[in-house]
């Protein structure tokens, strides 16, 4: 992934969940928690969790899955990485430093791909997005799934603009 991207998460690693919450008036906790209960629906015992960030998405897929499930969370920023090792020790739950568009990981390993609040991050443009999507599928077995939670700018103008204020007056005070 770019370095500029890498730069400003590293930056940004200390205030990051409390920026998403502040951005969606905390409903990143309710969506994660909906989609991890959704996305343990996935058959087998080895998940993984890319551009995990500070690990919230695995964290909620460690607390719902069984203890012979195996969680791995990566990202490509260590300060992240080290954030989400701060959490919790969870026996089942494991980080890797890696690169969304290079897993370390052999073809078809995984049961279920997970990635949330990131995809926004990793496409640049259509290409690059394509090459992601095409490495998740890489390292996912036939039948797993892949779940993808994403926001989206409001298409409504009015609300478009009421929540870049809101963005301008809160975000920004946070000093991200």
């Amino acid at each position: 992934m770019r370095k500029g991207i890498q730069k400003i998460f590293s930056e940004a690693a200390e205030t990051y969940e409390l920026v998403n919450h502040v951005l969606t008036l905390g409903f990143d906790i309710l969506w994660r928690k909906k989609t991890a209960r959704e996305a343990i629906k996935a058959k087998g015992f080895l998940w993984l969790d890319v551009c995990s960030g500070t690990g919230e998405m695995a964290l909620n897929l460690s607390r719902l899955a069984n203890e012979k499930v195996k969680i791995v969370s990566t990202d490509f920023c260590h300060p992240m990485i080290a954030k989400a090792r701060e959490k919790r020790k969870i026996p089942n739950l494991s980080f890797v430093l890696a690169e969304s568009g290079q897993l370390p990981f052999a073809d078809r390993t995984f049961n279920l791909v997970t990635i949330s609040f990131a995809t926004r991050n990793i496409y640049p443009n259509k290409r690059e997005l394509v090459a992601h999507l095409r490495e998740f599928h890489r390292v996912l077995k036939p039948g797993g799934y892949f779940v993808n939670l994403e926001t989206s700018q409001p298409s409504v103008r009015i609300i478009q603009k009421l929540f870049h204020l809101y963005i301008k007056l809160t975000v920004k005070q946070l000093g991200v």
